[in-house]
């Protein structure tokens, strides 16, 4: 693959008390990349003076921040070098940086905004990932197609390429690991092309970065979930309202036709349908006014 010389490209890694491997990685991404930038997120051990030593640019947060807040460091400071490409991998060793260029290729030659390094497009790859990692991460991917987009095969996948466009165009608020399904989240929004290439993770690597899988997936679903909320008010609670509204109405109207065949006042059906009621309203009353918050703001931004 030839690449402009005036394109640049900046390799970018979150790492957290990553100094067994950091080195290498720097090492071998430098052939790369314009340049190396490491976002050290406040470890303990001596990831910050091998990353600078191996020939990265070290970005240091003084205290454990979290991934997610690691990944909106290297954004802003790709968008403030105005890179044209923005690579980022995992600082343990489990990506393999001779593959930067497989995950380049589909910005620089075919103009697609994010390219995903996928563990799932081949065979080969697909069973070198543990049985319950894949789980996890296809349930977790499902979850990311409602909201994002529905062909993606690995949406926990932290091995991605960033356009310019694409770098200009995502802010981010998660702070954990959930910031991998809000990139898509947002970037779905934007209307920003995607591609997935095969990479091939490697599980045997020493004291590989780990994360609770249900909380994990717990973080991705709320993300999921606050999202909607938001973007989407008047199906996310609109209809859940309108279906309690109804649930009431059956129930009040089986109380009454009760009343009236027997003269029986059912109180469990009236409780039943007053609840019911009042949860309604409450949800319509929160669509419509978050429906209107979000209008009011689109069109101040579209203004501004």
């Amino acid at each position: 693959m030839k690449i402009n010389v005036d394109t640049k490209i900046l390799i970018c890694i979150p790492a957290f008390n990553e100094a067994k491997s950091i080195g290498d990685i720097v090492r071998k991404a430098k052939i790369y990349g314009t340049e190396v930038i490491v976002c050290d997120d406040g470890s303990v051990d001596d990831t910050y003076q091998i990353a600078k030593t191996a020939g990265a640019t070290v970005i240091r947060h003084q205290n454990n921040k979290g991934y997610g807040v690691a990944i909106k460091t290297l954004f802003r400071v790709a968008k403030e070098r105005n890179a044209d490409i923005m690579v980022t991998l995992d600082s343990d060793g489990q990506h393999n940086p001779d593959q930067i260029p497989n995950v380049i290729q589909p910005i620089l030659n075919e103009g697609f905004d994010i390219v995903i390094g996928s563990r799932f497009l081949n065979d080969e790859d697909r069973k070198k990932v543990p049985g319950y990692r894949s789980f996890g991460i296809k349930t977790i991917t499902r979850f990311a197609q409602l909201v994002s987009y529905n062909n993606i095969t690995d949406a926990q996948s932290g091995f991605r390429a960033y356009s310019k466009n694409a770098i200009s165009k995502i802010d981010l608020i998660e702070e954990g690991m959930a910031v991998s399904t809000e990139i898509l989240m947002r970037a779905g929004e934007k209307n920003l092309s995607i591609k997935e290439v095969p990479v091939t993770v490697n599980y045997e690597v020493e004291n590989s970065s780990t994360h609770n899988p249900i909380l994990h997936g717990l973080g991705v679903l709320a993300t999921i979930i606050r999202f909607m909320s938001l973007r989407h008010p008047l199906a996310f609670y609109g209809i859940p309202g309108m279906a309690f509204l109804i649930i009431s109405g059956f129930y009040m109207f089986s109380a009454l036709e009760l009343f009236s065949d027997t003269r029986y006042v059912s109180t469990n059906m009236i409780i039943v349908s007053v609840g019911t009621a009042v949860i309604g309203v409450v949800l319509l009353v929160t669509a419509v006014i978050l429906y209107t918050i979000a209008a009011l703001l689109r069109e101040k931004i579209r203004n501004i």
